[in-house]
């Protein structure tokens, strides 16, 4: 008797007219079962891919000052999937913290955010990066002075790019003092070494993260969500 496969039950139509000569009746009756409720099984939701279901979504990249303050002001917002800290804006490759401390790469201290567009626009996050720190102070945030602690938008392609002159414009006006924040293209994103991801989460009664981050989260809480 002919053994029937997973494969044979979605065999083409000529293939299948052989195996119903071969197979008893009994036999061709629970093939044909066999083979409709695979097919149910092959286009349920649950066998279908999760990428169908996953929401969108788009990346930003962004610089204002240490990488730890910043990074614990977005991972907190609805609609961000989650924030990388790391190193961008420079040339030199695979940078170190080190390296970049003694300000020799060129690269500044950045987060990248993976959004959901339909839960916050990239115009809102960025209303939220005006708010988190002074765009108007170049090299320098609060006591952490350097190159890689500028004020930076690094753009993923020219929607940003003119959303991000927008909003600086924006900025400027409202803050009725120039805006030095740099508007350039991300060229590549170097993750920051592990001990850096998540750091005020995993440290929050270290004293940068009592000094510094607590009280701007706070005042962030203050001002109210970005709309």
């Amino acid at each position: 008797m002919a053994i029937l496969t997973t494969n044979d039950l979605r065999s083409p139509p000529a293939l299948a007219d052989g195996l119903r000569q071969t197979l008893p009746v009994k036999h061709r009756v629970v093939s044909i079962i066999a083979g409709f409720c695979l097919s149910l099984i092959m286009t349920s939701p649950i066998a279908q891919s999760d990428s169908a279901t996953d929401p969108v979504t788009e990346m930003a990249t962004l610089g204002g000052g240490c990488f730890w303050c910043v990074e614990a002001v977005f991972e907190r917002i609805p609609g961000i999937r989650a924030v990388v800290s790391g190193y961008a804006g420079g040339e030199t490759p695979n940078p170190t913290y080190k390296e970049v401390c003694e300000g020799s790469t060129g690269h500044a201290e950045v987060v990248q955010i993976e959004f959901e567009p339909a839960r916050i626009s990239y115009e809102n996050l960025l209303k939220l990066f005006w708010q988190a720190h002074d765009p108007t102070t170049p090299n320098r945030q609060g006591a952490d002075v350097g190159t890689q602690y500028r004020s930076i938008i690094l753009y993923h392609n020219d929607a940003q790019k003119q959303a991000a002159e927008r909003s600086r414009q924006a900025a400027t006006s409202a803050l009725g003092q120039p805006v030095v924040t740099e508007i350039v293209p991300l060229k590549k994103f170097y993750p920051a070494e592990d001990y850096h991801q998540d750091y005020f989460r995993k440290n929050p009664k270290a004293p940068y993260c009592v000094a510094v981050i607590h009280p701007k989260l706070k005042k962030l809480d203050q001002l109210g969500p970005s709309k």
